[in-house]
């Protein structure tokens, strides 16, 4: 039993370290808010708020799907753009002058009982299998943009209300310059930061992850 428990934490390490910061960053992100949230109310003159009725207002929920829909767009960029787009050296891009695994054609595999399923039963399973990861994080991502979307029209048309303003519409607010500032603020950063990783790859070294060559590879190699 011990071992077992043993092995899970091994083997589930890395999504369990990472699941615990997460949700030590947006407990962190939500009591900040919140504390912000009430300290604004108060500068109109208005009463504060409870943290559960914060947490489910238009201010954090905005700003919450705001940072989501920039990380799965990431994600889903870099996914399909190593896919299609080389960097020699680096350790995050396929070698262009190799054949790579990742460009085997699953249906020379069918056959094999350890194939995922999809796989197995070929044709549009296959092919949608093919390109899932892409597919699923490209999802997340307009499921993200969309909600930060609505909850920031929401948290604008609180904070016109306050000012004595009118509302907006969903869809006039779509146009708005706010809403595409939130989204481009983010968007940049998170191109950015992969394009130094892909970059800093080349020359750097971090034994042990798997996002690094060996130590002792030369520069010129590309991949792993």
């Amino acid at each position: 039993m011990v071992k077992r428990a043993t092995s899970f934490w091994r083997d589930n390490g890395l999504t369990l370290a990472l699941l615990a910061a997460f949700l030590f960053c947006l407990m962190g992100m939500l009591w900040a808010g919140w504390l912000e949230e009430n300290a604004m109310l108060t500068a109109h003159r208005k009463g504060a708020i409870g943290l559960l009725e914060y947490a489910t207002g238009p201010m954090f929920q905005s700003a919450l799907y705001e940072n989501w829909e920039s990380e799965f767009l990431q994600m889903s960029a870099y996914v399909i753009m190593t896919a299609m787009l080389f960097q020699r050296g680096s350790a995050e891009s396929k070698d262009p002058d190799k054949s790579n695994p990742e460009d085997e054609d699953p249906d020379k595999r069918y056959r094999d009982n350890n194939a995922p399923w999809p796989v197995r039963a070929r044709g549009l399973w296959s092919t949608l299998y093919s390109y899932s990861l892409g597919i699923a994080l490209l999802l997340l991502f307009a499921a993200s943009f969309v909600l930060h979307w609505l909850h920031s029209a929401e948290a604008a048309n609180e904070e016109a209300a306050l000012h004595g303003q009118a509302a907006q519409s969903m869809l006039e607010y779509l146009g708005e310059p706010q809403l595409w500032f939130e989204s481009f603020q983010n968007w940049q950063s998170e191109f950015l930061s992969t394009a130094v990783l892909v970059v800093l790859s080349i020359v750097l070294r971090h034994r042990g992850s798997p996002e690094s060559k060996p130590v002792a590879d030369p520069h010129s190699k590309t991949g792993h």
